[in-house]
């Protein structure tokens, strides 16, 4: 069988490649995909080419083809069909048919629509954050980074009885989703202090550094972003150590030791689709672009928005 899959061939380029498909071996099924989502903040460091070279190991997508920097067949967010009709989502890059270890597709619940389990992987992430963070009942926290994984950790986080939850991003037109979210907002420079959990996905050395001026005494801090080949400067000369602040390193590839030895990665998907069955959840959703348009569209899709316009949270691609 043919399939077609979009590959980045070259800095803020890539193409629409075809190929043959085997034959199915060992529990492989064939799976036809009806959306897939784009993982902005991630995408655009492989489009880009600035996956540093330390980290092309760790940073393989599970159903990866081809190496970093180029060329790659890379992402993680597909919905699709099986034979039997069954829809499932899998960590496969954006391709309209594939085959896939059965293991690896996880049953979409009937109440969770195609666009909006695209953001599964995200819901993942997020999940995973709130694992290793450990919130109690009742803090303040602070979420920099309105993007689809900070706002997601901030939604869950949110509905934790008696939390005082703000996410924090430097674009004010982001006040909207945020508020539809029922979570409040603020501009950096209005963010408020004494935090006593703070949640980093910016994506920026500003944010962190804002994440350090607004902890409280003996304050969490997850740092949720990936900074690719960038390096990040931070003032620990300043109040640092005198509130004996913890900075802490969280990601999706494991997971969490709350939860480790407790939940497969498997289950873990499993849960983080049902919390996808809220409706809400559909302002994180789109634009949306037929597959056929990705190689045109995608650098300006991951790039930054320009003057005036909203950069979207997760673009769906359609099949």
């Amino acid at each position: 069988m043919r399939a077609r899959a979009f590959w980045a061939t070259a800095p803020g380029t890539g193409e629409i490649r075809e190929e043959i498909l085997p034959i199915p071996s060992g529990d492989q099924v064939l799976v036809r995909t009806l959306a897939s989502g784009i993982s902005r903040g991630t995408e655009r460091l492989v489009l880009e080419g600035h996956v540093p070279e330390s980290q092309w190991a760790a940073m393989r997508a599970p159903m990866q083809a081809g190496d970093f920097p180029f060329p790659v067949k890379y992402g993680y967010a597909a919905v699709g069909t099986l034979a039997n009709s069954q829809r499932v989502f899998c960590l496969h890059p954006h391709q309209d048919v594939f085959l896939a270890p059965l293991h690896m597709c996880i049953p979409v619940p009937d109440a969770v629509t195609d666009h909006r389990a695209v953001l599964a992987a995200n819901m993942e992430t997020a999940l995973n954050i709130l694992w290793d963070a450990r919130p109690v009942i009742g803090e303040r926290v602070l979420v920099i980074g309105g993007g689809v994984v900070g706002l997601l950790s901030a939604w869950l986080l949110g509905r934790m009885p008696g939390t005082s939850v703000t996410v924090v991003d430097t674009d004010p037109v982001r006040r909207d989703v945020v508020e539809q979210l029922g979570i409040r907002f603020a501009l950096p420079g209005d963010a408020p202090g004494e935090q006593e959990l703070i949640v980093h996905a910016s994506a920026s050395a500003a944010g962190l550094k804002r994440a350090l001026e607004c902890a409280a005494f003996e304050a969490r801090i997850l740092e949720a972003s990936w900074h690719g080949d960038r390096e990040v400067a931070l003032p620990l000369g300043e109040a640092f150590h005198a509130k004996r602040l913890q900075l802490l390193s969280t990601q999706v590839g494991a997971v969490s030791p709350a939860m480790r030895g407790r939940r497969t990665h498997g289950e873990r998907m499993a849960l983080a689709l049902s919390l996808l069955a809220e409706p809400v959840l559909d302002a994180l959703c789109g634009p949306v672009l037929p597959f056929e348009e990705l190689p045109a569209r995608i650098a300006g899709i991951v790039g930054p928005a320009a003057p005036g316009q909203i950069a979207p949270l997760c673009p769906v691609v359609t099949y």
